[in-house]
């Protein structure tokens, strides 16, 4: 982190790095407050929301974590950006570019516009990667190897190109709302797919379309014709 920062910001000076809640809290406790915090979810002696119970911080935070179910809560604790690890010198470069937006929001309007300012601050970063379990083993797999996800046996799973396929604690409407709308679509109730994954796409029964990837998938996948004009509108307007 300290030399993706030292890259991005040569002039930026970091104050201090602290591993636990009371290191944190005694060094913000003292003087002045920094411009800016990168904050850990679970830090050594337990969850760093514990830090705003004994400090008030006034500037703005950006949570890194790996561990996406506090989001909510870091929204709550001056969190501006929610980065997931592992994360890329371009995600600490797009939560640097939310700070300044906002810093910039706040110079340029006396009184702000609630709607907007809400829109950048709650709303959090798309995923770039998820982490799984396989194997009695933790690994991460990227957006960009995933073919698609569905609901198998009642839970989410993730199938990418190579085939490899892995389980997912989460629900498909909980991946939806994290990965970009851009890059997938859902084309029912059980399956999210990627763009990059679509082979072609067939008329079918009753104005539906068939969709055929480049991957097998255990099902035929068919969007209903409601569905059907929003799906193409998805394909063209990339």
């Amino acid at each position: 982190m300290e030399n993706i920062l030292r890259e991005l910001r040569p002039n930026a000076k970091i104050t201090g790095a602290y591993q636990s809640i009371e290191e944190s809290v005694a060094a913000l406790s003292k003087g002045p407050q920094p411009d800016l915090i990168f904050m850990d979810v679970q830090l050594a002696d337990g969850l760093s929301f514990e830090i705003f119970k004994s400090v008030t911080i006034s500037c703005p935070v950006v949570f890194c974590t790996a561990f996406d179910e506090y989001s909510l809560e870091a929204f709550k604790r001056n969190g501006v950006d929610y980065v997931l690890k592992p994360f890329s010198k371009e995600d600490i470069a797009g939560a640097m570019k939310k700070v300044d937006d906002l810093k910039n929001f706040f110079q340029q309007k006396t009184i702000p516009d609630l709607s907007d300012l809400l829109i950048q601050m709650v709303q959090p970063a798309e995923k770039t990667s998820f982490l799984v379990f396989k194997h009695q083993k933790y690994t991460t797999v990227q957006i960009a190897q995933i073919a698609y996800f569905y609901i198998r046996n009642e839970s989410t799973s993730i199938m990418c190109f190579d085939g490899q396929e892995f389980s997912l604690n989460q629900s498909l409407d909980q991946v939806t709302g994290s990965v970009s709308q851009k890059q997938f679509f859902r084309v029912n109730r059980q399956y999210l797919i990627n763009f990059s994954a679509i082979k072609e796409i067939e008329h079918y029964f009753l104005r539906k379309l068939y969709v055929k990837l480049v991957i097998e998938t255990p099902d035929k996948l068919l969007i209903n014709k409601e569905k059907s004009t929003s799906f193409l509108s998805w394909m063209e307007n990339r």
